[in-house]
Order: C-alpha cells, then structure tokens, then sequence
C-alpha cells in the first residue's frame, strides 16, 4: 500500500481551492451583472434583493455595530484611516470597500488580511439555489458575503463603504452608529442627478434616525441638504472642516508631513501620514473627526492613532491611491476617476518637482470625457489606453477628444503596451503618471 505525501496532499488541496476559487469568480462576473464591467443594466433602483438576501443569512449586520461611509471622492482613504486606528487599538475590524483592483478580496478585510478563496467558494456555492430564485447583482451578492463574513468572524466592528450613491446603495440596510460623507463631485450623474444639490441628496440617503453624521466638506451647493436630513432624522451633524485643519508641509514619495489643528489651535506638529498627497488633508479632517466622535463606542488613544497614521498602508493593505510602483523613472498610479478626484490629483502632480510628465491615461465609457480631460497640463506626453473591461472607453475616441483639446500623445492597444512605451520614452528624472480610471490602475499595480 503506497503512502501519499502529506506534502503533495497539501499542494494538491490548495490547487484544488484555487480552481475552485477562479471558477466561483467566473460565475460572480458572467452570470450576475456588474457595474464596473458592464455599467448601467446592472444597477438596481430598490433594496428589495439585498434585504432578501441577508434575511436569509439571519440579517448578519445586526451581530456588530458599523461605521457607513459615503461620498463622492475619498471614502476609500477615510475608511482606511478609520479602520486602521481601531485595529492599532487592538479591535477586530472588518472593512468593506470597492471596487477591487487586481484581486476580488482586496473587498473585505479583516485586520488588513483578505477574505480566504474558500470562505468565498464555501459561501456562492451554499447559497446558489437562493441566488437563482431571488436573482441579484454581483454587488447585492458581495455585500452580502463581507456582512456574513464579519459575522462569522465575530468582529468587534466593521466600517462599511457604499459603492455608488447612498440612498439606494445595497449597504444602506445596516443602521450604523456613525455615518460620514466625505464630500460631493460630479459622478454616476446618469443615477445620482445631474446637480450637487441631487446627488448629496442621494449621498444624505445613508443618514439614520439619531444616528450622529460627519460631512467632511462644507460646500455652498451641498450644506442646507445635509443640514435639512439631519434635522428631519435627528440626527446631529459635524462638519469636519469647521473644527479640524491640516496643512501639509512637506512629502516624499511614502509619506506627507502634517500639521494638525483643532479649533485653530495645533494639536499635532510635522506629524507623518502614510498617504501621499496634500489633497488627503481633507480625508484626514473627515477622518479626525470621525474618531472623536467613535470615543463614545472605542477606546482611542492619541499616540496609537498617530502610528496608525504612520503605517497606515501597511497595517490595512491600501492599494491604488497615488500608489509608488518605480523609482528611476518614478512612476505613480492613482485611482481618481471623477471631476472631483482628477482635480486634486492634477493639482498635486503640478506641485511635484518633475523634469518632464508622462501620461497613461484610460477612462470608462460613462464619463463626461471632455470635462475630465480639461484637468489634464497640456504639456505632457499622453499615452492613451483602454482598460480591459466591457465599460472602457474606445482609445481611439479617448485620443481623437484629446487632441482636438490640445493634448498631445499616441493611442496604444493596451495599457500595458501603453505603459512600456512610457518607460521607453522616459529618462531617469521623469515621472509616469497612470490613471484616468480605477480599471487603468488595476492592470499596473502588483
């Protein structure tokens, strides 16, 4: 009798789960509609199904208390800064974002460690018999599987954040104990409305009876909105930026230095925050103060909230955000896709000491082209691409609108190939710039 090698059954058994794994995922992305893949069609305008779906799961949201946060440009950074000063403190925390850059899990962490491929085989094929009756999206169906995750877990927090709008968002099921809106831009106009005043309405969806809000921007168009739903849901308010300042002073490549004020007083001095960016002091504020108010629920202490700043990537696995993928050439990837975002990345880039500006540059079909494109200088080299998802938009329409604007540069069949002639082109004191969308990153970032 021949004996198997505990060795080879191992190996074995974690091919087999990724197979597994890469067969779950080819369902989640063919037979449930998308948004980031194919836009519109897979957008649902009611939470009927995600309230079906996690009635089935015995409603798993309600096991621990939830921060939810909303916003056009932001939330991303915020959740991760949030999240990491409560694991810094030595709370379980479960984070819930989107959309994934290179791999599904990047969606729901625990502690910065993703989602295992077998807990995700385990719950699409248990579950798949309710799928097929009560037919929801691939996003009604990831929310579900973060909200039963954190459950099973048994996590002591969770900070979810919505995917589009707010109102009809599929995470707006949770009553959490705190709400944040980051701030308001233009974004999914075609289901958030066509004005500031709509979509903050839509974003003011998330706001709970009693339940305190954060706005992190105050903005002439959006305040009387914000202010109107609170009032109406008795819900106190906090505008971030009216009690906290923070000024950057300095950057390098990993970090940016701060100085930090609260009530036009200095609480913290050159204080390193492992995002890159001046733009981020908005999201710190947000951020701030969103952790004071969260003392009423966690123990925070000042000196580990400002490590958990320091080595926030590290501590929470955040990607894509002015991400540092080459030195010698430098070339940096960031993930702003909406009016809003390309701003103050555009402006952030103008602030950089740079001998000369090469850009990989690729966008989604649902964007207003012409608008994004007024932020790009007109004195860089563009490398126009698109991304490999049905959404992208043709490169060649991408390049003809470029260049009737003024900016200069070649179309390429891919985003790779646009980057490679990037590098070809680009001396030792250049910096590549790759972004336009979310979907450009992901094909870059390791």
């Amino acid at each position: 009798m021949s004996v198997r090698s505990p060795f080879l059954f191992w190996e074995n058994m974690k091919e087999n789960i990724y197979t597994r794994f890469n067969q779950t995922l080819n369902y989640l992305y063919t037979q449930l509609p998308m948004f980031q893949r194919v836009g519109s069609q897979a957008f649902k305008k009611d939470l009927t199904n995600i309230k079906l779906l996690c009635e089935h799961l015995g409603n798993p949201f309600q096991q621990y208390p939830c921060i939810h946060i909303a916003g056009t440009n932001g939330k991303g950074s915020t959740a991760h800064l949030i999240s990491g000063v409560l694991q810094e403190h030595g709370y379980k925390v479960g984070l819930y974002t989107s959309p994934h850059y290179r791999d599904f899990r990047e969606r729901i962490k625990i502690d910065g460690k993703y989602i295992s491929r077998k807990y995700v085989v385990d719950f699409v094929e248990k579950n798949k018999a309710v799928f097929k009756k009560i037919k929801p999206s691939f996003f009604e169906i990831t929310v579900a599987l973060a909200f039963d995750f954190f459950a099973k877990e048994k996590v002591d927090v969770a900070v979810i954040e919505t995917g589009l709008g707010g109102r009809l968002d599929s995470t707006n099921i949770i009553h959490p104990i705190l709400s944040v809106i980051t701030n308001i831009s233009f974004d999914h106009q075609q289901f958030l409305g066509n004005t500031l005043k709509k979509i903050a309405g839509e974003k003011a969806g998330i706001i709970k009876k009693e339940v305190p809000v954060v706005i992190g921007e105050t903005q002439k168009e959006t305040t009387s909105v914000f202010l109107k739903k609170a009032k109406t849901k008795k819900s106190e308010i906090y505008f971030a930026d009216k009690n906290y300042k923070v000024v950057p002073k300095s950057e390098n490549l990993t970090h940016t230095t701060f100085d930090i004020f609260k009530n036009k007083k200095l609480l913290f001095s050159n204080q390193k925050i492992n995002l890159h960016g001046g733009y981020q002091a908005k999201n710190i504020a947000t951020a701030l103060q969103s952790l004071e108010l969260l003392e009423s629920h966690f123990s925070i202490k000042k000196s580990k909230m400002l490590k958990a700043f320091t080595h926030l990537k590290s501590l929470t696995n955040f990607k894509g955000r002015w991400q540092l993928l080459q030195k010698n050439p430098t070339i940096l990837c960031d993930s702003a896709h909406n009016e809003g975002g390309l701003k103050l990345a555009m402006s952030q880039l103008n602030s950089l000491k740079i001998n000369k500006l090469h850009l990989v540059l690729g966008m989604v079909n649902d964007k207003t082209i012409d608008k994004m494109l007024n932020f790009f200088p007109k004195d860089a080299q563009f490398y126009f691409c698109r991304p490999d998802i049905p959404r992208g938009l043709d490169v060649n329409i991408l390049h003809q609108k470029a260049i009737e604007m003024g900016l200069s540069g070649k179309a390429y069949s891919s985003v790779k190939n646009a980057l490679k002639a990037a590098k070809r082109n680009a001396g030792k004191k250049d910096l590549i710039y790759v972004g336009g969308s979310t979907f450009v990153v992901a094909e870059v970032i390791p």
